[in-house]
């Protein structure tokens, strides 16, 4: 694990690649239940719906700081991905190193098509070994957002909840030093 990270590092830093690393998350219309500074005997009442509706999100970060994010109401396939990568293409200039897990969207035969098309003189991929999110700085996004903006909660419709998170995406975009220590949390020293 250490040696592949370490190697990618390595290119990294040869070529003048910026490192972006890459997750997905879901986000639905129930809330995510956090504490809340209620007085002792008057809990609050979040009133919902069951529903299994939900928001697809793939985000980026880099270690200058810097987020990027799409939302889907479908789930993310190898055309969503592919489509996030041109996205991300024209957002950063130059060479990319995209860290990411190995979703099977991600090892796909699209994925592998789109590289040979042409992709790859920009895109160099890299995979995080196993199944290990700790690794992923990407993930501290999801908590940060789920755990604060988007806590307690509860949206009626998709569009209310697309609205919420691009301004927890807008608000945590003026954040660049907290974009920088979920990657320094996570034990990368770039």
């Amino acid at each position: 694990m250490a040696g592949t990270l370490a190697k990618a590092q390595k290119k990294f830093v040869q070529e003048g690649r910026t490192l972006v690393f890459i997750d997905e998350s879901g986000f639905y219309l129930l809330p995510m239940v956090v504490r809340s500074y209620a007085p002792c005997g008057l809990t609050p009442i979040l009133k919902e719906y069951l529903s299994r509706d939900h928001l697809a999100v793939i985000g980026a970060v880099t270690p200058q700081g810097k987020l990027f994010l799409k939302t889907y109401q479908n789930a993310i396939s190898s055309h969503e991905v592919i489509e996030f990568l041109e996205f991300l293409q024209h957002q950063i200039a130059g060479l990319l190193l995209i860290v990411w897990d190995g979703s099977p969207t991600h090892r796909s035969k699209k994925i592998k098509m789109y590289l040979s098309n042409g992709a790859d003189k920009r895109i160099h991929l890299e995979l995080f070994p196993g199944y290990a999110p700790e690794l992923n700085p990407t993930e501290w996004v999801w908590s940060y957002l789920k755990l604060g903006p988007l806590a307690n909660v509860a949206c009626d419709t998709l569009p209310e909840l697309v609205e919420l998170i691009r301004k927890a995406k807008q608000h945590l975009k003026q954040k660049p030093d907290l974009i920088k220590s979920f990657i320094h949390h996570v034990g990368y020293k770039v």
